[in-house]
């Protein structure tokens, strides 16, 4: 099959990679019907961090073509979103609820596993890692949303879910990309009143205002602060970042909860 290919720093090409087929009976192979460029991508594309040699991408979206013989939740012609880790769903992390972090799981695209960027993946632990799509005949439209929740929107989420955003209170989202975009959007569904959105640019200040960003804040740095302070009139708010430094194993928390000074 063709697939993205990394080759080092700077060198991403088209390839082929061998057709990828049921090894474990929780396996399933989804063809990818949408796929994304990650943000994390660029760090070991601009040799930030390193990757190995081979397959790329973690965000995708696609249709089971065969499942294994335990796969009992999804079925062939299912169409399903996957995040960018698999998970077993049944070791301590992952019931804890650190899915990321499972004792058998791993990540798509990690030089070794099938990935994103490309014809078709394996995906292990179907059950515990796909998310069925009920319904067919999705628009083009459709398909990008749902590819939005492979990775950034859930990123964004959990942005706000661990900054602890709660109904009726004040936000200051720092970063306007996908993630910080998608972080104002999860602000606004779990009730906060007042959502600060850090940009500059003027196409996402508007996407940030229709997400439901209620002030845009455009300086940076302690000039930041002094307006976000001064916007809320009060010693204490919920930042989000939205950035997230690269690590050899799974993504940090891109968010942090803690009183302005």
């Amino acid at each position: 099959m063709k697939a993205a290919i990394f080759r080092g720093e700077k060198n991403i090409e088209l390839g082929e990679r061998p057709d990828p087929q049921i090894q474990s009976p929780t396996d399933a192979i989804v063809r990818v019907v949408r796929g994304c460029v990650c943000g994390s991508d660029l760090w070991y594309y601009r040799g930030i961090n390193t990757h190995k040699v081979g397959s790329i991408g973690h965000e995708y979206i696609g249709v089971i073509e065969a499942i294994g013989s335990d796969v009992t939740g999804l079925a062939v012609g299912d169409v399903v979103i996957a995040p960018f880790t698999f998970s077993d769903g049944t070791c301590p992390a992952c019931q804890a609820g650190f899915e990321s972090n499972c004792e058998h799981g791993g990540a798509f695209g990690d030089g070794d596993i099938d990935g994103g960027q490309g014809e078709k993946v394996r995906a292990p632990y179907a059950d515990a890692t796909l998310v069925q799509v009920p319904g067919s005949d999705f628009t083009d439209e459709q398909l990008a949303s749902f590819t939005a929740l492979s990775d950034v929107m859930c990123t964004g989420y959990h942005a706000a879910v661990s900054a602890g955003v709660k109904a009726g209170g004040t936000v200051a989202v720092v970063g306007d990309g996908a993630v910080g975009l998608s972080a104002v959007l999860a602000a606004k569904k779990l009730g906060a009143s007042r959502i600060i959105a850090l940009s500059r640019n003027p196409a996402r200040q508007a996407v940030a205002k229709e997400f439901g960003a209620t002030d845009i804040v455009e300086e940076r740095g302690d000039e930041a602060v002094e307006v976000v302070l001064r916007l809320t009139d009060a010693p204490a708010w919920m930042p989000l970042s939205s950035a997230w430094a690269p690590t050899s194993r799974s993504r940090p928390a891109p968010a942090s909860s803690a009183p302005a000074a």
